[in-house]
């Protein structure tokens, strides 16, 4: 697959995103980190700044992004995620972050199980991962009849994989993991839908509410 190609109609902003709200989620006592399709390094920079100390590499296929994100970090590898990369050779990270990024390749569990080779003893790995089950996607699905893709979000035209907040769970599962904690982000605000639809499956429905998740999880 092209994935330069793929990409090449993205808007620069699509690789600036900074990811304020991940910020709960990450141990205090960390000492290196690796994102994984880090863009223009800006999430990278707010560790930096909100971790004194910490040391961050990053990995993006985007050439220009990864030359932007090479001025902000620690270490930038330019390409696709592989643990065998010898810029990897020796390393250990504390945490390893997928930041809506595991939906984009064709085989997300494969890399996670290369992240095995590369965490410490007791790292992490965190990944926001988006929601097929969030309620816009449903209506559109049950009212209009349609699975429309979009040039970013949810319904990304670039994701190859889809998830719902069940199926993250047994990604991770399945990759060797055990999932500390998964928790809804960036809640919609507006409920006129989803107040139906929750109300008649029973109030078994809070997962529609959030267009993502994240997954925190260590090797077994």
């Amino acid at each position: 697959m092209d994935y330069k190609k793929l990409y090449a109609g993205k808007d620069t902003g699509y690789f600036a995103h900074d990811r304020t709200e991940l910020l709960p989620f990450i141990p205090k006592n960390i000492k290196s980190a690796l994102d994984i399709g880090c863009g223009n390094g800006a999430f990278g920079m707010l560790l930096k700044k909100t971790f004194p100390g910490l040391e961050v590499w990053g990995v993006e296929p985007d050439d220009f992004s990864a030359g932007e994100a090479a001025d902000r970090l620690d270490k930038v590898i330019n390409g696709l995620f592989s643990n065998t990369d010898p810029g990897f050779a020796g390393k250990k990270f504390d945490i390893i972050f997928f930041n809506d990024v595991l939906e984009h390749l064709s085989d997300p569990a494969e890399a996670i199980t290369m992240c095995r080779a590369l965490l410490s003893a007791d790292g992490h790995i965190i990944a926001s991962i988006p929601n097929i089950r969030w309620y816009p996607v449903v209506l559109s699905l049950l009212r209009y009849q349609d699975f429309k893709y979009s040039n970013a979000g949810v319904m990304d035209k670039t994701h190859l994989r889809f998830f719902t907040r069940k199926s993250m769970i047994r990604l991770f599962e399945d990759s060797g993991c055990k999932v500390v904690s998964i928790t809804g982000i960036n809640k919609s605000t507006d409920f006129k839908f989803y107040n139906v639809l929750n109300f008649l499956m029973l109030g078994k429905q809070e997962d529609m509410k959030y267009p993502q998740f994240v997954t925190v999880a260590t090797f077994i």
